[in-house]
């Protein structure tokens, strides 16, 4: 196998690029390896999508707006629907969701892509997963789907895992500057993947296998998700003791060691934290027959947090002579996380719904979000107005997106409830926090 050569080319920014799937994850990395001089060819099964962005529109939440316009600009970057594209590339990163059915990993995407990739796999090439999944699938999934078509990995084509860590929203840490973890199949797979991504990433941290890097993803979103149970059960503690949770954190995060600050909300969301943890969950029990307990129970507690906001909600509203039942009830911010467009596995949609079930008249804004249709809502965006804000009988900020004027909020609104400490201290009388 003559890896040396594609080495050469990668340092020489030669390589051919192939990224499967054009969400936020294969789209953003799609955009930075052309901007910093590789040819991308960006293959997506969405063809709506495919059309939009090759007129150079983006239109994928998540993706930083000028890297994408950047990309364009290079025009080294080009988009289709036919895996066939990625015939000539010299390396191929794949890039699909995977999500959860019924508490268990579905890893259809990859198997799909796998099939695709492996019709028009080259000699001498590289295929990385960059999809988060649980130790081994890219050994026993992925490799036997590639090697079908009679290449063998090792042998006539390198394969490594990588996974993405990127962050909608966060303007500190992109690409580029968030280190990369690497894992191949053999010494020559690891070291020629670290390479690659080292023309895109400051740091690569190169490991012994796929299945290390593979769970070290886990790891870092089992550790996010374990520790924001833990303050979201300390925030219905010290509710139920009369406790400001915030003022707690807060005191907590000032030893400089030893503490590290998480914050409680009405539930988790996005790709990540809800989801990644249960690949953890799901392989422990067949693999072991053993639970991961504390996985299991933060998982428990991060589901039963929505319930905790509506009934907050429902005693704010009782406790200003308002039953919820025909409650004006407007919600500011119903994305995941702020200044984010993504409603996947939101909870801010939930305790909406929730509320809309016992009888509140439901209305909302988000700058990002034109429309609700789930969790039996059907609802298109109210305007953001001072009339708006004086109208409901309780104001929900559940996302606090940038662009809200805190002051205009708390002018306008009768009652606040303050899920995200927004609003912070000290608060005025009509706010109610978390």
């Amino acid at each position: 196998m003559r890896t040396q050569r594609l080495q050469r080319r990668l340092t020489r920014h030669e390589a051919v690029v192939g990224v499967v799937g054009q969400g936020y994850v294969g789209l953003s990395l799609a955009a930075s390896a052309a901007v910093d001089g590789l040819t991308v060819r960006a293959v997506d099964v969405d063809g709506a999508r495919i059309r939009e962005l090759a007129l150079g529109r983006n239109v994928v939440p998540g993706v930083d707006d000028a890297m994408f316009a950047a990309a364009v600009d290079t025009g080294r970057l080009s988009f289709d629907t036919d895996p066939a594209a990625v015939a000539d590339c010299d390396v191929v990163v794949i890039c699909v969701p995977t999500p959860v059915v019924e508490h268990r990993p579905d890893l259809s995407f990859i198997e799909d892509a796998g099939r695709a990739v492996a019709a028009h796999l080259q000699r001498d090439s590289l295929v990385i997963l960059e999809s988060t999944t649980y130790p081994g699938t890219t050994d026993q999934i992925l490799r036997p789907l590639l090697e079908a078509g009679g290449l063998r990995a090792g042998r006539d084509f390198l394969l490594a895992y990588s996974p993405e860590r990127i962050d909608p929203g966060n303007v500190k840490y992109g690409l580029r500057n968030t280190p990369r973890v690497v894992g191949g199949i053999d010494e020559a797979s690891s070291r020629t993947a670290g390479l690659f991504y080292s023309q895109l990433v400051d740091d690569v941290e190169v490991l012994s296998s796929c299945r290390a890097a593979e769970m070290a993803k886990l790891l870092e979103n089992t550790f996010r998700m374990v520790n924001i149970a833990l303050v979201n059960e300390l925030a219905t503690l010290c509710g139920e003791q009369n406790i400001d949770v915030w003022e707690v954190i807060r005191a907590a995060a000032t030893k400089p060691f030893g503490f590290m600050p998480f914050y409680p909300g009405p539930g988790v969301g996005g790709h990540c934290i809800p989801l990644d943890p249960t690949y953890l969950a799901w392989q422990s029990r067949r693999d072991t027959g053993r639970p991961f307990r504390l996985v299991e129970t933060a998982q428990d507690i991060n589901a039963h947090m929505p319930t905790y906001v509506t009934t907050r909600v429902i005693e704010a509203l009782s406790e200003h002579g308002k039953a919820v039942k025909n409650a004006s009830v407007l919600a500011l911010g119903v994305t995941y996380k702020p200044d984010v467009g993504d409603l996947r596995e939101s909870a801010a949609i939930e305790v909406l719904g929730r509320l809309a079930r016992k009888g509140a008249r439901i209305s909302f804004h988000d700058p990002f979000v034109s429309e609700i249709r789930e969790h039996e809502l059907n609802l298109r965006r109210s305007a953001l107005t001072g009339a708006a804000l004086e109208a409901a009988d309780i104001v929900l900020l559940l996302t606090p997106h940038s662009s809200y004027d805190t002051d205009q909020l708390t002018r306008h609104a009768k009652l606040l409830f303050d899920a995200r400490n927004a609003i912070g201290s000290p608060r005025p009388s009509t706010v109610v926090p978390l």
